[in-house]
């Protein structure tokens, strides 16, 4: 057992990270352990390379996890069964990935009976509420230490306090904040900093500009069975391989680039560009099979408690009970959301093209949109439309005076 208190950091390497390590060692005396939680952002040489950081900044320990199927199965699926993008744009891409790195967080500090816990989170942005809130709720008892929010320096500031302490970093990491996970990556700093900024298209890390993608288009069939996404072109894949195959095809045709403007959790406008081609597929894929399976009904409600959902996520409330509640509704709402739809991939844009499933509410043997019916006659419509327009007749009649319009 150390002899100084045990500080448990979630760790990435960068910029933030590493003077994390090196301020708690320094400044606040304490015997630094270093957690990374690999929610699908590394390869194993971006791993190594974590490990090796840890250890060179004079960490006494360091751990991996990958935090993946956890993300999958407690999020990213119902974050599917939402349909939800914030803005219309973002599938919140890393912000639900807090609540998996604070729960290992706390994990660590048992282990090594720590006193705190540290997080790499500025002052201004939305994750230091999602990591403080988890850590807050599950072990109150750790002290929190996020000394970027505390100092309050700007990034070459850091980048100049570690050269003072022999540490190289990357001049890049200075101008742009770069956070990459299974659902997306998230691109802050540089031009996103104001809302007329044009960020240009060598900063996205993965995807093709759309104008140097293939000119020609690519199809893919993607299955879903009970809302998850399970087969590729017809290949039976986990959920995660299929996400990874899928983002590195889609990426190749420009898919998933997205700058999103909104509000943050503490009430000011932020602004970040995104690249989630996985994400976008899936989504647009998803929204089209329920269009074919569900009742208006269940779509209007689900939509709407999809934005509660959302925002809820964005806002880092991931152990309030109402979370597990409308999962539950979620869950009872992709019973039927099985099928296989077609997308299609050009420079940029994914489209679907054709949908199936066994569940379809389009009979084609009882009703087609448009032609005749055997589910009604002409005359079973004409009294269904008089009917549907009484409402707005009266209301017509009491605003504007009775015309001595018949009836």
């Amino acid at each position: 057992m150390a002899n100084r208190p045990v500080c448990i950091v979630a760790f990435s390497g960068g910029l933030d990270t590493s003077l994390a390590v090196i301020w708690l060692r320094e400044e606040r005396g304490y015997d630094v352990v270093t957690a990374t939680v690999d929610t699908g952002g590394f390869d194993a040489d971006e791993l190594a390379y974590i490990e090796r950081r840890s250890k060179e900044l004079g960490a006494i320990g360091h751990h991996t996890v990958d935090g993946t199927t956890e993300l999958f199965d407690g999020w990213i699926r119902h974050i599917i069964a939402a349909n939800y993008l914030k803005g219309g744009v973002y599938p919140l891409s890393v912000g639900v990935e807090r609540v998996v790195q604070a729960r290992h967080l706390v994990d660590f500090a048992r282990r090594y009976d720590a006193v705190a816990v540290c997080h790499g989170s500025t002052g201004a942005g939305n994750d230091q509420i999602r990591f403080d809130v988890v850590l807050r709720t599950l072990a109150p008892d750790l002290k929190i230490h996020t000394p970027i929010r505390e100092l309050g320096w700007s990034r070459q500031q850091e980048a100049d306090y570690l050269a003072e302490h022999g540490f190289d970093v990357d001049p890049s990491t200075t101008r742009y904040s770069i956070n990459a996970g299974l659902w997306g990556t998230t691109i802050g700093g540089g031009e996103t900093k104001t809302s007329d900024g044009v960020v240009p298209s060598s900063v996205y890390p993965a995807t093709a500009d759309p104008n140097d993608a293939p000119a020609e288009a690519q199809l893919l069939r993607i299955g879903f069975e009970n809302g998850v996404p399970t087969t590729l072109d017809g290949e039976a894949l986990d959920p995660i391989a299929l996400l990874r195959r899928l983002d590195a095809i889609a990426a190749s045709h420009g898919v998933g680039r997205g700058i999103h403007m909104g509000d943050t959790i503490l009430g000011i406008k932020g602004r970040i560009a995104f690249e989630a081609p996985a994400a976008q597929v899936v989504l647009h894929a998803h929204r089209e099979l329920e269009k074919l399976v569900l009742t208006k009904w269940q779509s209007l409600v689900k939509d709407q408690v999809a934005q509660l959902y959302g925002l809820f996520l964005h806002e880092g409330r991931y152990l309030d009970p109402a979370m597990r509640d409308i999962e539950a509704l979620f869950d009872s709402s992709q019973t039927r959301v099985t099928g296989e739809v077609t997308v299609r991939l050009h420079r940029g844009s994914a489209q679907a093209v054709a949908t199936t499933s066994p569940f379809s509410l389009l009979d084609a043997s009882k009703a087609a949109y448009g032609e005749e019916t055997g589910l009604w006659d002409g005359r079973d419509a004409e009294g269904f439309a008089r009917i549907a327009a009484i409402q707005s007749m009266l209301a017509h009649r009491a605003t504007e005076g009775d015309d001595g319009a018949s009836s």
